[in-house]
């Protein structure tokens, strides 16, 4: 349905491209988008809803997953512009989808990203996965130096929190 453009009635602007789409499915999908197009709002006037801080790959796996054409590859490419945008449109089951999959690969190269990224849109169990990463497993050590840049960035309950986890750990010794 969405490949073919039958019927769309809605075009979704992306960064770098633009996607026809079915209004009645978004609508289905997402609080956000049933509000965009209930009210008078220019979304609903123009047809368009610009997602400019997506890709148009990015908004293309998205809207794969909103019709139900999902694809593995595609979704774990994109999973941080997935996990994005249903928190944005209010898409709980792909946001447990990327909450899953990104608790998955947890490594020294991602895993203050992702510990950032659990932070701002409330993942908990990646939260907990990835300060276990850093504090049971000590690769804290591994990554000293982006450590201490990660420091100077980060929001300071999230700082409070790792040292609070590093001061149980060192408890159990």
């Amino acid at each position: 349905m969405l490949s073919e453009g039958i019927h769309t009635d809605i075009t979704i602007n992306a960064t770098d491209g633009s996607i026809s789409a079915h209004r009645a499915v978004l609508v289905t999908r997402s609080p956000v988008f049933r509000s965009m197009f209930s009210h008078n709002l220019k979304e609903k006037e123009l047809s368009i809803v610009n997602i400019s801080d997506m890709s148009f790959e990015a908004c293309q796996a998205f809207l794969n997953y909103i019709y139900g054409n999902f694809q593995a590859d595609e979704f774990v490419k994109h999973r941080i512009a997935l996990l994005r945008a249903a928190d944005k449109y209010d898409i709980s089951d792909l946001k447990e989808a990327c909450h899953e999959s990104l608790t998955e690969d947890i490594d020294a190269k991602n895993v203050l990203e992702r510990l950032q990224t659990a932070y701002l849109y409330r993942l908990p169990k990646l939260k907990c996965s990835c300060l276990r990463y850093l504090v049971n497993f000590g690769k804290i050590y591994e990554i000293r130096d982006d450590f201490n840049v990660f420091l100077q960035s980060a929001d300071r309950e999230l700082i409070a929190e790792i040292f609070q986890e590093i001061l149980a750990a060192w408890k159990g010794f």
